[in-house]
Parts: C-alpha cells; structure tokens; sequence
C-alpha cells in the first residue's frame, strides 16, 4: 500500500508533531516532572502516531478504491479516516 502524495505532507506533519511532543516528554521525565503530567503528554504522543497511523491506511484505502477494486459507492479520505478514528 502506497501513501498518496496529498497524505504525505499531513502524515509528516504529524510525525513532527509527535516527534517535538516526543521530545517534550523526555525532558520532562530527566527533569523529574510530575508524574501525571508526563503520562498526559505521552498520551498525546500515542494519539498523535495512532492519527498518522490511521491516515496512512485510509490514504491507502482510497487508493485502492480509485483503483477500482472497491465494490461499494466511493467514500472520501476524510470519511475513510473517520471511520478508522472512532475505533481509536
């Protein structure tokens, strides 16, 4: 499954996101914050792979769709990534 070119650019900004988040993290954890605090931000961390995850695959999906292998009434990307959203 290939990544349409219009996803790559939402998926690397993702990426990025949690890769600073990532970051922020880390720092937290030498610096002895709060444990509390550093399990919300690692929680946003999850969720903001899981979201590049899911638009990888959806991306993946509607090119299979536009391939013409898909039976049922096309869907767009953004309805395809709801659809895996709801199950995060």
């Amino acid at each position: 499954m290939k990544v349409q070119e219009e996803a790559v650019s939402a998926v690397l900004n993702r990426l990025r996101r949690a890769q600073g988040q990532l970051a922020g993290v880390i720092t937290m954890v030498e610096d002895g914050r709060d444990c509390a605090d550093v399990v919300t931000q690692l929680a946003a961390v999850s969720r903001a792979l899981d979201r590049a995850g899911f638009k990888i695959v959806a991306s993946g999906m509607r090119q299979c769709r536009a391939d013409g292998r898909a039976t049922s009434p096309s869907m767009t990307e953004k309805e395809l990534e709801g659809l895996f959203l709801s199950l995060a």
